[in-house]
């Protein structure tokens, strides 16, 4: 019924950049907050970035460097990576936390993931 898709992985030198995209689809009632988690192999899932309509907080692992950023008409959430090091490498998952067009409460949706590589 509410479905995510990630785009904008890929491969990267150190010192690069990328843009992550994620879309919401669905019988979509209202999106409460949007947020990028990621995961490299070995580690637990690290929450990135966070937005909410009163603002956004970041890791402190990527302040300064990620932003977070959002198109309420597209539904969409962005997560701009700027001077990308070798340790952001994982998998970066879309999190949202959506209320359906049927429901009364909000729950928590997880997009399919999207690899960033980065390396020389």
């Amino acid at each position: 019924q509410v479905q995510l898709v990630e785009s904008g992985g890929g491969l990267v030198q150190p010192g690069g950049s990328l843009r992550l995209s994620c879309a919401a689809s669905g019988s979509i009632g209202a999106i409460y907050a949007m947020a990028w988690y990621r995961q490299a192999p070995g580690n637990q899932r690290e929450l990135v970035a966070h937005i909410f309509s009163s603002g956004t907080n970041y890791a402190d692992s990527v302040k300064g460097r990620f932003t977070i950023s959002a198109d309420n008409a597209k539904n969409t959430v962005y997560l701009e990576m700027n001077s990308l090091k070798p340790e952001d490498t994982a998998v970066y998952y879309c999190n949202a936390n959506i209320r359906d067009s049927g429901s009364f409460g909000g729950e928590d949706y997880w997009g399919q993931g999207t690899q960033v590589t980065v390396s020389s």
